[in-house]
Parts: C-alpha cells; sequence; structure tokens
C-alpha cells in the first residue's frame, strides 16, 4: 500500500535541500549557469511531494483513510515510549494535498522571479527545507515529531526574513520574529513535557484520548502550552506584530510563510487537538475571544495600510482571527475548510502583487470616511493599537539586552580566564583565535629548547607549559604572578555577581526553577 512510502512526502524536499547546499559549497551549481540545476532538483522534489500526497489522498477515497503509520521507536524507557508515527487520517491527508501543491507553485513561480538573484541557490534551498518542515508539521504523528517540523519551519523563516543580509532592516525583522517565536516553542515545549507526564504519550490519539480521564483543570493547563504555540505561530493577538515585520523576504517567501501556510500553521495545531481542547472550556472560550480580537486588529489596522503587501498581510490576520474563532466555537471542521480555501486564494494574491503594483495608482488611498470621524480610532490604526512597541520592549529588548550581557561575560570574563591578552578581547571568529595562537607559539619560540620525535615533542609540549608557568605565576614580583592572578579570579566573580543581580536573570532563575519542580 501507498501508505508505506508517505514518509517519502517531507524527505524528498529535504533531499534537494541538501543536494543544493552542497553543490553550492562543491561550486557545481553556483551562478546563473547554475540556476537550471537548482530550479530541476527543487521542482521535481516538490512534484514528487505533490504527486504522492495526491495518490494517498485517492486511496483514501477508495478505501478508506490508512490512520496512523508507526515508522519506528524515537525513545523508550520505562513507562514512556515516543514512536516515529505519520498520522495519515482524513484531516491531515487534506491538508497535506493543499500543502504540496501550494510548495510545488510557489517553486514554480519563484524559478522565473528569483532569476539571477545572487541568493538563488540559496533561497530554493530554504524553500526545499521549509517544505519538508511543513509537511512534516501535517503529516506527524505526534506532538514531538510535529515540534520538529515546527522549528524547522522557524528556522527557515528566521532566514528568508533576512535575506537580504546587507539591510539592517531585514536583519533587525529577523530577530524580532526569531525572538518572538521563540515564546511559542516554550509553550510548545511545556505542552510535550505535560502530556507526558500527566498522559503518558505525546501521540495525537493518545493526547485527545487520554484527555477525557483526566480533570478539566489538568485538560486546560495542557491545551494552555499549545494554545500559546499556536497563537505565536499564526501571528494571533497579542503576539500578532511580529507578521508585518515578516515581509523583508522575496515575495515567494512572503506568499508561502505569511499568507499561505505557515501563518496557518498553528491552526493545524488546534485541529490536531480538538479532543483535548473541548475538555477545557475555559481555554476555547479564550480561544475565540483572542480570535475575534484579532480580526477587529487586523481589519483596522489593514484599512490604514499604503502597500499592497502589507493590506494583504493585515487581511491574513483577520481571516486566521477568523479561523481561531472557529475552532474557539468548536467548528474545526468550518476551520479546516476556511484554512485550505483562504490559503489557496491567499497565495494568488501575493505572487500577482508584483505585477498589480505596475497595474494601479502609487498614491496613498485615503481611509474610509467613518474611520476619519474618529480620530483616535484612526491614529490607533495607523501606530497598529502600539503592539509593536510593546512587543520590542517586553520581548525584543529583553533578549537583546541578555545578549550584550553574554557578549561581555565571553569578552570580559571567559576571555581573561582562557589566558588571552586584553587586546584581543575582540576575538570573533575562529581563524582570528588561530591567528592568535600561531603568534603567541612564534613568540614563545626559542623559550625552550626543541625536541624530534614524538617522545621529544611531547617534552618540548610539556616544557613550555611549565616555562609558561614559572615565568607568568612564580617568577614575577610586585603584585604580578600569583598575587595578581587571585585579584583577577576575584575581579571575574565580581563581575558576574553584577551580571546575576539584574532583574532579567532573576525572572531566568524562577522560570528554570519552576521548570525543574514540573
Amino acid at each position: 500500500m501507498l501508505k508505506q512510502y508517505a514518509w517519502l512526502i517531507p524527505l524528498l524536499p529535504w533531499l534537494a535541500s541538501g543536494w543544493i547546499g552542497i553543490g553550492y559549497i562543491l561550486n557545481f551549481n553556483r551562478g546563473e549557469s547554475g540556476e537550471r540545476q537548482t530550479s530541476l532538483v527543487a521542482l521535481g522534489a516538490g512534484t514528487g511531494s505533490l504527486l504522492l500526497s495526491l495518490a494517498l489522498a485517492l486511496e483514501a477515497v477508495v478505501h478508506g483513510a490508512p490512520g496512523q503509520l508507526v515508522l519506528g521507536t524515537w525513545f523508550d524507557t520505562g513507562e514512556i515510549h515516543l514512536p516515529i508515527s505519520l498520522s495519515l487520517d482524513t484531516t491531515g491527508l487534506s491538508l497535506l494535498t493543499v500543502v504540496t501543491l501550494i510548495i510545488f507553485l510557489t517553486l514554480k513561480f519563484s524559478v522565473n522571479y528569483m532569476h539571477r538573484e545572487s541568493g538563488y541557490q540559496r533561497i530554493f534551498m530554504l524553500f526545499c527545507l521549509f517544505a519538508g518542515g511543513m509537511e512534516l508539521i501535517v503529516l506527524a504523528g505526534n506532538a514531538l515529531l510535529a515540534f520538529v517540523g515546527w522549528e524547522i519551519v522557524g528556522v527557515t523563516s528566521y532566514l528568508l526574513i533576512g535575506y537580504a543580509i546587507d539591510r539592517q532592516t531585514a536583519t533587525k525583522n529577523a530577530v524580532r520574529v526569531f525572538v518572538t517565536n521563540r515564546v511559542g516553542d516554550t509553550g510548545f515545549i511545556i505542552g510535550i513535557a505535560l502530556s507526558i507526564f500527566w498522559l503518558g504519550g505525546v501521540e495525537w490519539s493518545q493526547i485527545n484520548s487520554e484527555a477525557e480521564n483526566i480533570e478539566t483543570l489538568a485538560a486546560g493547563v495542557i491545551a494552555s502550552g499549545f494554545v500559546i504555540a499556536a497563537l505565536v505561530k499564526s501571528a494571533q493577538l497579542p503576539f500578532a506584530p511580529w507578521i508585518s515585520h515578516a515581509l523583508e523576504g522575496p515575495t515567494p517567501s512572503s506568499a508561502i510563510f505569511y499568507s499561505s501556510l505557515m501563518v496557518h500553521a498553528g491552526v493545524i495545531l488546534l485541529i490536531r487537538l480538538a479532543p483535548l481542547l473541548e475538555q477545557a472550556p475555559a481555554i476555547m472560550i479564550t480561544i475565540a475571544i483572542l480570535g475575534l480580537l484579532t480580526v477587529i486588529y487586523g481589519w483596522l489596522a489593514g484599512l490604514t495600510q499604503s502597500d499592497i503587501k502589507s493590506s494583504l498581510m493585515f487581511a491574513t490576520t483577520s481571516q486566521v482571527g477568523l479561523m481561531f474563532f472557529w475552532c474557539g466555537m468548536g467548528w474545526f471542521t468550518l476551520a479546516a475548510w476556511h484554512l485550505s480555501l483562504h490559503a489557496v486564494w491567499r497565495l494568488f494574491q501575493f505572487l500577482a502583487s508584483p505585477a498589480l503594483v505596475n497595474q494601479i495608482d502609487h498614491a496613498t488611498p485615503p481611509p474610509p470616511t467613518w474611520l476619519a470621524r474618529w480620530r483616535w480610532l484612526h491614529n490607533a490604526a495607523l501606530q497598529r493599537f502600539w503592539l509593536d512597541a510593546l512587543s520590542d520592549a517586553l520581548l525584543v529588548r529583553p533578549t537583546v539586552s541578555l545578549a550584550k550581557d553574554v557578549q561581555f561575560f565571553d569578552e570580559q570574563i571567559v576571555t581573561r580566564v582562557i589566558g588571552l591578552p586584553v587586546y584581543t578581547r575582540s576575538v570573533s571568529s575562529l581563524t582570528q583565535w588561530e591567528e592568535l595562537q600561531k603568534r603567541s607559539s612564534t613568540d614563545q619560540m626559542g623559550a625552550v629548547g626543541q625536541g624530534t620525535g614524538l617522545a621529544g615533542k611531547f617534552m618540548t609540549w610539556l616544557a613550555n607549559i611549565l616555562y609558561w608557568f614559572e615565568s607568568r605565576l612564580v617568577l614575577r614580583g610586585g603584585g604580578e604572578g600569583l598575587l595578581k592572578n587571585f585579584h583577577r579570579v576575584g575581579g571575574v566573580l565580581e563581575r558576574v555577581d553584577q551580571l546575576l543581580s539584574k532583574p532579567r536573570y532573576l525572572i531566568v532563575l524562577v522560570v528554570a526553577t519552576f521548570v525543574v519542580i514540573l
């Protein structure tokens, strides 16, 4: 039966991605001359995945959906059994057909659209990597395997937003999106961990069936982790601002990521967990409310946009918010139909947007008359309800500050502890460090005799170590030597204490303690 080959659907794009990357490294598909080979490999993988998904869907119509397919064991110890499984049910196969079709169309469109771009091979490699990750999210039979696809999709999203690496705006927005999505990843991990501890596994079927045997509060706590992941990935309030910064990549990446596929990953997750969510009425109500608020937010903010891609993006946000509302009301089948139709239609709009821009007047359209009368509401919509600034203050800036502290720790503490001189604190690459080591060994040449043979080289190495110890620590006086190094260690400890006294590290310690307790 064809179900035995379902694992090839995500594997084919990954193999294509690997082939394109290896070809670029080995210099046999670079430049304009390598575009044909790159596009053929990518389109071949996309076509293979599409045909196989269509064959599986047709077989399901004739003989019924195959159901669960177990490929092997991922992890097995004690009472914890984590298999590698695929879910070939009716919902999964229906969504898979839509996903593979959209991926194929985007790859086909990109062949000419990205022609003569310097990053032609890079973008097709990332597209194929994303394709396998998105198909894995739909096919995964358990939360752990879905999380693998979830992370692959997130990483490729980050790399494509920063596609124009020489543009500061693109790199900043890539970091902003990456940081925000890590919040959702945390929720996903919490959901997986609680499912293992309280439900005994992470298979979708096991989570949904065991949810009926636990208390409503426990079901709500487990569901809340997955819901946070869904809210972030699908750009729902209060995490909606990141998606408006994700349009820095090329048009095909915006189309496939933020209008038709990745933005719907959260809805797919909710559909998979429908029975679990139904055991937690409070979570369902929250999903419905946040979905409606996102619809209003996207609608009002979209009315004030002056470019077509931003307008389409906020329209997408509203439509996905409506899907969350359907899920919150318990209408998961309606949400699945809405997802499929919206994904195809929005893909067409995004891919056609560059041609449409050349056919219309570039003047900024005025706001609707009724909105212009409500000055405060118009201003709020122009400012996107100040959620961008709030997101930066609560998520992006603390993360950047944390990164700067880590860099300070590396330069001021780690560098000194390992013995690098002060003037080398700016070492930023392995190559520079190796050059420093060569220079240092040259400076010390002649300090001791040079031996020959294996034993002689070993004795030379040992003698150099003893010479360094004697000259740096023992023979120096006047506040140098061992005393100076004691002072240095004291200074290091004092800096560590200063870093750990900052409020954000206290929050990190509290969260870590909570995770350990769980």
